[in-house]
């Protein structure tokens, strides 16, 4: 799971492009493939244990800049998750603010490389939302999506990875989703997914810190959470 990229800053969710590049080379020497959601919805096994989905939250035009060249270059497959209220405007949810690429940008990505998908309509925490509101949310996304002509799948990525973990809420909200038609939805939880994917609302992620040596991200793939150090 990916954020910001930068020429020079890589800390916290914020990664350098140099850094990036690094851990794209490692994929690609080790024989890694690389997928799109929409691929996975469509098997039943993967032929190796070194397959990967990347994403990227948030829609940033930075994302555009510096990781989509590198996307080209190794020929690496991604998820692009988009906040649709942002689309064209900036973060609020970050005291460094930074732009997000609009619909016409959005709609002009290579589909073999680039997928997108949902990152709710106002990027707000699920848990912290009634019902209603996760109703309201999620419709204004289908139609914000619609109107900017936008070929979003039906794959969902939880705002700061945050979504209702007891029931009966828990449960609603997952039938919220199905109902929506969602096929996936990722939080974060750092552990590594087996494929097929046992909980489809619950897909987890690596969070991948810039300030990460090479060294600690290679440990972070082959071990997840119980790499600890």
């Amino acid at each position: 799971m990916y954020h910001k990229v930068s020429l020079v800053e890589s800390e916290g969710l914020t990664i350098s492009a140099s850094n990036l590049e690094a851990q794209f080379q490692f994929f690609k020497e080790q024989g890694y493939r690389s997928y799109h959601l929409s691929e996975l919805a469509a098997l039943q096994k993967l032929p190796s244990k070194k397959s990967i989905v990347l994403t990227f939250d948030d829609g940033y035009v930075n994302q555009l800049e510096l990781a989509l060249p590198l996307l080209q270059k190794y020929h690496i497959k991604a998820t692009f998750f988009i906040p649709l209220k942002y689309m064209g405007k900036e973060d609020s949810w970050n005291e460094n603010t930074s732009p997000i690429m609009d619909a016409e940008v959005l709609r002009s990505l290579d589909p073999t490389l680039v997928e997108l998908a949902y990152h709710s309509y106002a990027h707000r925490k699920y848990h912290e939302m009634t019902p209603e509101e996760v109703d309201e949310d999620t419709k204004m996304a289908f139609q914000a999506a619609s109107s900017a002509q936008l070929p979003l799948n039906a794959f969902l990525a939880y705002p700061y990875g945050k979504f209702p973990r007891k029931n009966p809420e828990k449960e609603h909200f997952f039938e919220q989703l199905k109902a929506y038609g969602f096929q996936y939805a990722l939080r974060i939880g750092n552990r590594l997914n087996n494929f097929p994917f046992k909980d489809p609302y619950e897909i987890q992620r690596i969070d991948v810190k810039g300030e990460w040596s090479l060294k600690k991200f290679r440990k972070k793939i082959r071990l997840g959470k119980r790499f600890l150090i």
